[in-house]
């Protein structure tokens, strides 16, 4: 059987005579109390590579390469350059039957961890014994997000949010002349959903008295609101209006 080893675009001379890839997992046993053992199942983990691969010195009529003859240094300067790398490579394997029948391949993204450099002068030979240990790699990326904070006089954030007791979807749509209260409310966000504009969130404010009133003697801010608390909106007519009277000023 024919083996076809490359590191990047770099054909080594002589295939390695063994191949280790150990596919990781990152599943994780943890000690109940008075249960035993259980195992969280988690997403496959990235696959270690290992194998070593002999570097001559001199031409052997069973090494190949790609072109002309190229000594051991060509090679040690290759695989320096793909550890320094900050850029993955691809690492593929090639198995091919003495009959020409073509095997299954590996084709993985990896990067290059470390290699281990042998010379064995005993055996009276110039030759390098080099050990590669690849690690897998996946690409990934991050996505940019832009917080805008509103203005220091919003009621926001506690005490200004919501009192968290149950969990319910907001039941009223935008056009809605009341609103009950969810989880996370606040005034800044009620208004900036009904009114488009958080900082007239003191209309709502000013049409509920409960709100304040619900809020004697508790110590918490006079605006401070409640899950299923049923606040009154702004009329839609004057919505609409005060909408109208928006002007942008260049």
């Amino acid at each position: 059987m024919a083996y076809d080893f490359y590191l990047d675009k770099i054909l080594l001379p002589i295939p390695p005579s063994k191949l280790e890839i150990k596919v990781n997992n990152q599943n994780r046993t943890l000690t109940l109390i008075n249960e035993g053992e259980i195992n969280i199942l988690k997403k496959v983990g990235l696959s270690d590579i290992t194998f070593t691969c002999l570097i001559p010195q001199i031409k052997y009529p069973f090494a190949v390469y790609m072109g002309e003859f190229k000594p051991a240094s060509f090679f040690l300067d290759a695989f320096e350059e793909l550890k320094e790398n900050p850029e993955p490579f691809q690492f593929i394997v090639s198995r091919v039957k003495p009959n020409g029948e073509l095997l299954f391949d590996n084709n993985i993204t990896v990067s290059l961890e470390y290699h281990i450099i042998t010379e064995d002068w005993e055996n009276h030979t110039f030759d390098l014994e080099v050990e590669i240990v690849l690690k897998e790699y996946r690409h990934w990326g991050t996505k940019k997000v832009e917080i805008v904070d509103p203005p220091p006089d919003a009621p926001q954030g506690s005490p200004h949010q919501a009192i968290i007791h149950k969990d319910r979807p907001a039941e009223n749509p935008p056009e809605a002349s009341s609103y009950t209260v969810v989880r996370g409310d606040s005034l800044w966000a009620i208004a900036r959903r009904y009114l488009d504009d958080g900082s007239r969130w003191r209309e709502i404010y000013n049409l509920n008295p409960q709100i304040a009133e619900r809020n004697l003697g508790t110590g918490r801010a006079s605006y401070t609101i409640y899950p299923n608390q049923v606040l009154n909106l702004p009329d839609i007519q004057r919505r609409n209006e005060d909408a109208s009277n928006i002007r942008v000023v260049h």
